[in-house]
């Protein structure tokens, strides 16, 4: 029996092919980001609508129906490039409709990474989405505003676009607003992700480190270079201040943890002795 996983996996690649197919074309990134932008908004409606999400993945009906259904109720308000994606994404089978939602939602990511890689802005918005994370991992205050069950969604993104106005990217920007209003964990996870897909679309792995002091660039560059022979692959090496482990380093690469600073290393004698 096909696991429902591999069938909701299948069906994004499926997807993410025509994505590719449509934003190909583009070198300024205009048409992506518009795509992403769109992609964004057909995710709010969906969200919000248990039971056309249902008719959009219903199994029952032929692949085509459910795409033209989707046409009939987007095709006026999306231009002809996202409304291919979104059929191709309505043609599919998915494991569960919710899985539909996500999907949508990744692709619009990816369609506005690709307007940054067609900008030349990729690695500047993978470096400002890690920047972000670290921002709201350091403020109890911005946490407890964006986690907040009962404020609205544009209420955190004003929030969201006030803090960053004129500092980042548009493509930074508009990314970090579909995050926070449409939360499903952490805010700073939510931003370590989306650093972590732009780094993956440079076929980088992303090499977190945490450092007991301020890191040069030069030393970053031989920390980069360490790691990437240790792990045999080319890494992002995002750094973080964190003066609570005393000295030395911690790196997290994917689920492994290399622990060098001195808080670790007094962690692990206290545990020896208890």
């Amino acid at each position: 029996m096909t696991s429902v996983y591999v069938i909701s996996a299948e069906s994004l690649a499926g997807a993410r092919a025509e994505l590719g197919r449509v934003v190909s074309t583009g070198t300024d990134g205009v048409a992506a980001a518009k795509v992403g932008s769109e992609l964004f908004g057909v995710t709010e409606v969906l969200a919000g609508d248990r039971m056309l999400r249902g008719a959009l993945t219903d199994p029952s009906a032929p692949p085509a129906e459910r795409a033209d259904l989707a046409e009939s109720l987007f095709g006026a308000k999306v231009d002809a490039q996202t409304l291919a994606v979104l059929r191709s994404a309505c043609e599919q089978r998915w494991s569960a409709p919710l899985d539909l939602v996500d999907a949508v939602e990744i692709l619009g990511r990816e369609a506005l990474l690709v307007s940054a890689d067609q900008q030349g802005q990729l690695a500047t918005v993978e470096d400002e989405l890690f920047r972000l994370g670290r921002i709201i991992d350091t403020s109890p205050e911005l946490q407890s505003v964006l986690t907040d069950r009962n404020a609205e969604p544009a209420g955190k993104q004003q929030v969201m676009a006030s803090l960053l106005y004129g500092k980042v990217t548009a493509v930074t920007s508009a990314l970090a607003a579909q995050a926070v209003g449409r939360l499903q964990t952490a805010p700073a996870d939510a931003f370590d992700q989306l650093s972590a897909m732009a780094a993956e679309r440079r076929d980088l792995t992303v090499a977190y480190v945490r450092s007991a002091t301020e890191v040069s660039e030069l030393q970053r560059q031989r920390l980069a270079e360490t790691l990437e022979r240790l792990y045999g692959r080319a890494l992002a090496v995002h750094v973080e201040v964190d003066p609570e482990l005393i000295g030395g380093l911690v790196v997290r690469v994917g689920d492994e943890v290399i622990d060098g600073s001195a808080a670790g290393r007094l962690a692990a004698v206290r545990n020896h002795f208890d």
